[in-house]
């Protein structure tokens, strides 16, 4: 994206990149996550206002651990090092890292020697969140110690003739007390960026991006009715109109009333051209039998990309294909070294169908984070309920099942499912929690209805409090609001005689089961 302010992040593989990014963002300045072995030319082409050089898990001595482009620190553009960052900054200008005696994780007090334009507003002491085995013991040449703590010496430098700041805590964790505060600074005071990006500017920019790309072009998008592919439809067609052709696939898996709703909003409210494929009962039939959540996953791409292609050659001939990609995925499919990350499930995903299709690749949200992109919809016009709706998994129900995937059981779990959203709104607590939902379990249990005895189905309910989805916990509802819930699902939904919580947080648990 053309921006006319940028911070170009290079990652070395802390947990907490992204963390960095959207502190910048949300300060109002855009910015990137690059790889840590980006060529200095490729940067200074970008003409970035700053380079901050993230954390990592790496020694700066260990033969695998990566390092950046030892140029980036002579192109005269201010530079942050934060933790490994710092080491890296004075590794590279022959500064002395070695193993530290103390080893400092979790919150340490910051004590700032000298006042500089990184540390404007704050007071002389601050609490400060480390996480580090290696420190700096030597100084490169040019630089000063600005800050210390009990474990080390040098836990900020300067050199202000080079605009280059290292810092040996982690300002982008909101364990840190004023972090955001050095962030702004840096970006602010040190970069002289001007803080006017924001969702009004991208959607501008971005409508002007896709106008010159599609031409006269026509455009498939798939949709969905989640706030990604609604986003992501909605941008579009303000951009070239009735050339966007949207395609939503009943697949058996929505959540209730969903595809009413999908085509209410966008067909009649909207004017999208909009086409549905009733394929539940195709989906159905592949999934019998499937218990595997990989295999569930593999099948319904499959499934997907069948009847979507399907639909698609029925519009005639289609240049494009649109998809609701955000930035987390991008990042997280590669790792600081430039390798695939770990696979922790596949994502379901319409990424098949450009190669299979002939269709060039539009993702307009790809330089988007999650809340960005609800603020990207408020500004289309989307209503506060969808725009605040809680992520819902690409293979739907089926992966909130565990086991076998039949019509009845999706019927259990929808009705479920909805009476605790219903009950959450009611109680004024969705809003509150970052992500609600119902688990249909494979076991039976015991109970009595009427004096007599019944062996029905289980229902587990979850739902989580995060900031960053890196981590997150389990919501703190009151007792009688889960009471109500419980009450309502066993008496309205024939079939379960049994609810429970789920109060395990992520990590260990995931958010969703599957």
């Amino acid at each position: 994206m053309i921006v006319a302010e940028k911070i170009i992040i290079l990652d070395f593989g802390s947990q907490t990149t992204q963390l960095i990014a959207r502190r910048v963002r949300e300060l109002g300045v855009f910015s990137e996550i690059w790889p840590p072995d980006t060529p200095a030319e490729k940067l200074m082409a970008e003409q970035p206002k700053g380079i901050i050089l993230s954390g990592g898990p790496s020694s700066v001595y260990a033969q695998d651990a990566p390092h950046p482009d030892a140029k980036i620190l002579r192109l005269g553009v201010p530079v942050l090092g934060i933790c490994y960052g710092l080491q890296l900054m004075a590794f590279l200008q022959e500064g002395k890292v070695d193993p530290s005696d103390t080893r400092e994780f979790g919150r340490t007090e910051l004590q700032i020697v000298e006042k500089i334009p990184l540390f404007a507003e704050l007071a002389e002491r601050q609490t400060v969140w480390m996480s580090h085995g290696d420190r700096l013991l030597a100084l490169p040449k040019g630089f000063r110690a600005v800050g210390i703590s009990d474990g080390s010496p040098f836990a900020a430098i300067e050199n202000s003739e080079k605009k280059q700041y290292g810092v040996q805590f982690h300002p982008e964790v909101s364990h840190t007390e004023h972090g955001t505060k050095i962030l702004e600074n840096f970006v602010r005071k040190i970069c002289a960026c001007k803080a006017e990006w924001d969702a009004a500017s991208f959607v501008e920019q971005s409508m002007d991006k896709i106008r010159k790309t599609v031409g006269d072009g026509q455009v498939v998008c798939g949709l969905s009715g989640g706030v990604d592919s609604s986003v992501t439809a909605l941008l579009l067609h303000k951009a070239i109109g009735d050339r966007l052709h949207c395609v939503l696939v009943d697949n058996a898996l929505l959540r209730q009333g969903e595809r009413e709703q999908v085509e209410y909003l966008f067909r009649d409210q909207f004017g999208l051209d909009l086409r549905v494929a009733d394929a539940r009962d195709r989906f159905l039939r592949e999934l019998e039998g499937v218990a595997d959540p990989e295999q569930k996953r593999k099948i319904i791409g499959r499934v997907f990309i069948e009847v979507f292609e399907e639909v698609a050659k029925s519009i005639g001939k289609v240049d494009f294909l649109a998809q609701g990609t955000l930035y987390p995925d991008l990042i997280e499919s590669r790792s600081a070294k430039g390798n695939p990350s770990a696979v922790i499930k596949s994502h379901h995903n319409v990424g098949g169908l450009p190669e299979k299709m002939n269709l060039a690749l539009i993702e307009p949200l790809k330089e988007l984070f999650k809340d960005e992109v609800r603020a990207v919809g408020q500004q289309l016009g989307l209503n506060e309920e969808l725009v605040k709706r809680h992520p819902f998994p690409g293979p739907g129900l089926a992966v909130r099942i565990i086991g076998d995937v039949t019509a009845e059981r999706l019927e259990l779990l929808r009705k479920a499912d909805h009476i605790f959203i219903e009950e959450l709104r009611k109680a004024d607590w969705y809003d509150k929690s970052s992500q609600a939902l119902a688990v249909l379990l494979p076991v039976r249990s015991v109970g009595v209805m009427g004096d007599e005895r019944t062996y029905e189905q289980v229902i587990a309910l979850r739902s989580v409090d995060s900031y960053d989805w890196m981590t997150a916990d389990f919501t703190r509802f009151p007792w009688d609001l889960l009471g109500r819930v419980s009450s309502r699902i066993i008496n309205e939904v024939r079939g379960i005689n049994r609810v429970v919580y789920d109060i395990s947080s992520k990590p260990p648990a995931t958010v969703e089961w599957e």
